[in-house]
């Protein structure tokens, strides 16, 4: 097999997997389904907040570890499995508790759900430095963004699919809590199975390893500050970074919101999920175009921008009712695709190739805003309410687009 077969081989085993991973996260998407599930056990805004920190912070704490360990590992190939694997049964723990405990003890499903949401994104970080770094090594620079905007495109497809499957378990009257939920869970345990499977087939080239650079782990940590200090445009990453993941404080709030003022019932999940789908969808012929004419850092600032928008579009459509509210959960597909067209991509480009692993550790772990922003959105708005909170986000988000401008040369 020659190289651009190779190359299109691989092509082919990550877009299996971005095809079963996106239907599967539709299955339990935390902007619908995943707020509106936590909302049947508990009203707290707070726990509700603290599971979404979880959720996606978990593998960010962890990611200096987990890089450290594999940068002495010249193949990753088996930990991707392993971490995919573990993330399934995540799935299925979540599924069984809330089929059997769900309705006469809903305490005891909330937590246990952060020890199943612990290990569904410990395992997500494992898994997310090895699959970048996989990408970097079998993919050429010049195809990755391209390939990015096919395999968001495609999962757009498959989570469009899901999307119609979440529509149609939650509005169907002989499906009730907690069988409706339980299903969700269950199809996204198989279909983690399923996205796995092509990883078999893919041939791993060797990383290198450089000798000196396996010591112990707080050594490493101390050249954390060395990686930061000498490259200016990681150091601008890491704080854009970081600002921007308010909008991310505020995703999952919008559902919670929308059942608030219009006091929706459960056929809104899917009906929401699929105009949020559908602007995942739109959004990839505009990301697409702009990866192609300029570079992932113009994604980046593009969807940085449309995040700081979203927030006041939700404040205006909260007056218009529940149907133009789906406005929001469209916009939201945007920033959502943008941000896995962009930031990885973004990240890949400047970070040296004996040193990515690395800059992949850092980067996460560095992010940490993501860690306790959902847990201070919940803090935020029980304190000041929904429409404050959501015109902060508003300017912290149009202050990093500011920041990430290119300066004009002089």
């Amino acid at each position: 097999m020659n190289n651009q077969d190779t190359i299109k081989k691989n092509y082919a085993i990550f877009i299996w997997h971005g095809f079963f991973l996106a239907l599967t996260m539709s299955m339990l998407d935390l902007n619908t389904v995943f707020p509106t599930l936590i909302s049947t056990f508990t009203d707290s805004k707070i726990i509700f907040g603290s599971l979404y920190s979880i959720m996606l912070g978990a593998p960010l704490v962890f990611n200096l570890i987990f890089s450290h360990y594999l940068k002495t590992h010249a193949l990753k190939k088996k930990f991707l499995i392993f971490g995919i694997y573990i993330r399934s049964l995540s799935l299925l723990g979540m599924a069984v508790f809330t089929y059997f405990y769900g309705l006469k003890h809903p305490t005891l499903v909330v937590s246990s759900f952060f020890l199943w949401i612990f290990l569904f994104s410990v395992s997500a970080g494992f898994a997310g430095i090895s699959y970048a770094d996989l990408i970097a090594k079998t993919i050429p620079s010049n195809r990755r963004t391209e390939l990015y905007a096919i395999k968001q495109f495609v999962g757009s497809l498959a989570a469009l699919g899901g999307g119609l499957i979440v529509s149609r378990i939650f509005s169907l009257e002989t499906l009730v809590f907690p069988l409706n939920y339980s299903i969700s869970l269950s199809i996204g345990f198989i279909g983690l199975f399923i996205a796995s499977m092509g990883f078999w087939f893919l041939e791993e080239p060797k990383s290198q390893i450089i000798p000196d650079e396996k010591g112990k782990f707080l050594d490493y940590l101390k050249l954390i500050p060395h990686y930061v200090k000498s490259d200016l445009s990681f150091q601008k990453y890491i704080i854009v970074e970081n600002m921007a993941s308010f909008s991310v404080m505020i995703l999952p709030f919008y559902m919670l919101f929308a059942k608030e003022i219009f006091q929706l019932d459960n056929s809104y999940i899917g009906r929401y999920l699929i105009f949020q789908i559908s602007g995942t969808l739109l959004s990839n012929l505009v990301w697409g175009y702009l990866a192609k004419k300029f570079n992932s850092k113009r994604v980046v600032r593009t969807c940085i921008i449309l995040g700081g928008i979203i927030p006041i579009v939700a404040i205006l459509t909260s007056f218009l009712g529940p149907d133009a509210f789906a406005i929001v959960f469209l916009l939201l597909g945007f920033i959502i695709s943008g941000r896995r067209v962009g930031f990885e991509p973004y990240l890949l480009d400047i970070a040296p190739e004996e040193h990515r692993t690395e800059y992949l550790g850092i980067r996460g772990t560095l992010n940490i805003f993501i860690v306790v922003l959902p847990i201070l959105g919940g803090i935020f708005i029980n304190t000041f309410g929904y429409y404050p909170t959501f015109a902060f986000v508003s300017i912290v988000m149009i202050s990093a687009s500011i920041l990430l401008k290119t300066p004009k040369p002089s």
